[in-house]
């Protein structure tokens, strides 16, 4: 079930990520300016470069990426761990400009990422050889329909080459970051886990921070100095409180999200159960804005597409398992009918036999034993 803990965590953590960085550069909390994306970014990317590495040592984890012999006490990267973490880099990065595009709304933005991370899911674990199971498939399948079908109304929104080029941007970081995590730590292991992610981290984090200072230092054309204005006002802006929070919200987010790849199971199952979560975020979050704000709402379709992104949760849940758990609820009838016998022929013999105290000893982990013989019973079946 851990799983889907991480799930609800990137759920409530990305709805005010993606709202703000909506409302900021739309000029929905600037009295109708809207402030350019490149302006913000200095600010959130120095916020989540700082509290995720900050989060790391609060943690402890500093020790799980380790060298060995010598280099005992020093963290180390090895060449995954290196591209995996430059591939987060610029996911992030593109993540935070999708939302800053006119004519695009958080959902169709959101539709337009998880849908090649979707299809890149089973191309993944074929790779690698690893099993998907029905019910990945299905919630797969039910996933990629509910992003398909708003893509219907295409028609509504810009798509312009800029966010062409930063949707490829942002597929090119997961096409470097899936198969590095896939490969190194999807094994159940905690610790391995955490080792990579904090290796990870070390890449991830420096060049978020360091890739748009340098860019900001060079300072030629209207990006680059748009990003120089922004670090320039770091701390002095109107909005950079708002950049503070936003990546503060993407360190919560990013942790919950690298975790739930990082779940032994296959990425048919990992990457639809992320996307239903950020889906629904975006929905909620495009509902909020419309309460508070007065900005568009989710078209039907959008709505349409929830449902069915419902529905894969439904399936990929643990209902699947139904079977298990109807064989584990008969492994406890049947154990609770043995205790009952036990105490009622104990009555019997007391009633019948000399008036002496009689006392029952009931074998309790043996009957945890045959229950759970009977569970793996019903999961064979």
């Amino acid at each position: 079930m851990g799983i889907w803990a991480l799930g609800l965590g990137y759920f409530l953590f990305y709805i005010p990520y993606s709202g703000l960085s909506k409302a900021v550069t739309a000029g929905l909390l600037t009295k109708g300016i809207p402030v350019s994306v490149f302006e913000l970014l200095p600010s959130t990317v120095v916020s989540t470069s700082l509290t995720m590495l900050l989060f790391i040592t609060i943690m402890g984890w500093w020790k799980y990426a380790l060298g060995s012999g010598a280099a005992g006490l020093v963290p180390r990267i090895n060449l995954q761990t290196l591209i995996s973490g430059l591939g987060f880099a610029t996911i992030i990065i593109t993540t935070t400009l999708a939302y800053s595009f006119s004519g695009i709304s958080i959902v169709f933005a959101l539709i337009l990422m998880r849908g090649g991370v979707l299809i890149m899911s089973p191309v993944i674990d074929r790779i690698f050889h690893r099993r998907v199971r029905w019910f990945s498939w299905a919630g797969f399948g039910l996933s990629l329909l509910a992003i398909l079908i708003p893509f219907t109304g295409v028609h509504d929104y810009e798509l312009s080459l800029a966010v062409l080029l930063n949707l490829s941007a942002y597929l090119l970081g997961y096409a470097l970051r899936l198969p590095c995590m896939t490969n190194m730590a999807k094994t159940g292991e905690k610790r391995i886990a955490i080792g990579y992610f904090v290796q990870e981290q070390m890449v991830a984090m420096p060049a978020l921070a360091l890739i748009p200072s340098a860019l900001a230092a060079i300072g030629q054309g209207p990006i680059m100095g748009q990003l120089r204005l922004g670090f320039t006002h770091l701390f002095s802006s109107s909005y950079a409180p708002a950049g503070w929070a936003i990546g503060l919200f993407y360190t919560g987010l990013g942790i919950f999200c690298t975790f739930i790849y990082l779940d032994r199971r296959e990425n048919t199952f990992c990457i639809p159960m992320y996307a239903c979560s950020s889906m629904l975020s975006g929905i909620v979050a495009t509902w909020i804005l419309t309460k508070w704000f007065h900005a568009p709402g989710s078209s039907n379709v959008q709505l349409a597409g929830a449902m069915l992104i419902m529905a894969a949760l439904l399936v990929m849940s643990p209902l699947h398992h139904l079977p298990l758990y109807a064989g584990q609820l008969r492994a406890a009838v049947k154990q609770k009918r043995l205790v009952l016998v036990a105490f009622n022929k104990s009555a019997v013999a007391s009633s019948q036999g000399p008036k002496q105290e009689r006392f029952i000893t009931v074998d309790f982990q043996a009957l945890r034993q045959a229950a759970r013989g009977s569970s793996r019973a019903a999961r064979g079946s």
